[in-house]
């Protein structure tokens, strides 16, 4: 009689060895999926922290430029700006000796640039640099015209010019 042990146990053998497989193929396919899964999060997050590097050197490069873009600004008059602008005309005459006041103020419409109408009182020597200072404001200016003449009568010394300016950097 032959005993049925040795076929059970090739049958028992051959099923855990199949099971075995089985196992170790889902188990490699799931790590496999991670290692993907991980290699993609790696990717993002890579991407991820370039972006932020990338805005931190933005940011630094706003903050180091801040004065210069301050200085800037002050070069263009926006339509805000229009009443420091005309103020500081006029202190610019105080500062030479020279008395000046704005006598009209236009916005143009058919091109960008504000009219200004500008009168001043002074000696000569204080409407002169009062010009220069003009032509070297921080604003871009066009001076237009300019009627110069000396008070006639008095015997004071005194001069009286009307300036039209346009200022050229101007935005509504």
């Amino acid at each position: 009689m032959q005993s049925n042990l040795p076929k059970i146990s090739l049958i028992l053998s051959t099923l855990f060895l199949l099971i075995a497989v089985s196992l170790l193929s889902y188990f490699l396919r799931e790590v496999n999926n991670n290692v993907k899964e991980s290699e993609l999060a790696e990717t993002e997050l890579y991407g991820e922290t370039l972006k932020r590097s990338e805005i931190t050197i933005l940011n630094n490069s706003v903050k180091k430029i801040v004065t210069e873009r301050a200085e800037l600004e002050t070069h263009f008059a926006r339509s805000s700006d229009i009443v420091p602008f005309l103020n500081t005309l006029e202190e610019m005459g105080k500062g030479v000796g020279a008395l000046a006041e704005v006598s009209s103020v236009d916005v143009l419409k058919d091109s960008p640039g504000l009219l200004v109408g500008l009168k001043a009182t002074g000696t000569f020597g204080s409407l002169y640099k009062f010009l220069m200072l003009l032509e070297n404001a921080p604003y871009e200016l066009q001076i237009l015209s300019m009627d110069m003449h000396k008070d006639v009568g008095a015997e004071t010394s005194l001069w009286n010019v009307q300036f039209k300016i346009k200022l050229l950097s101007f935005t509504n």
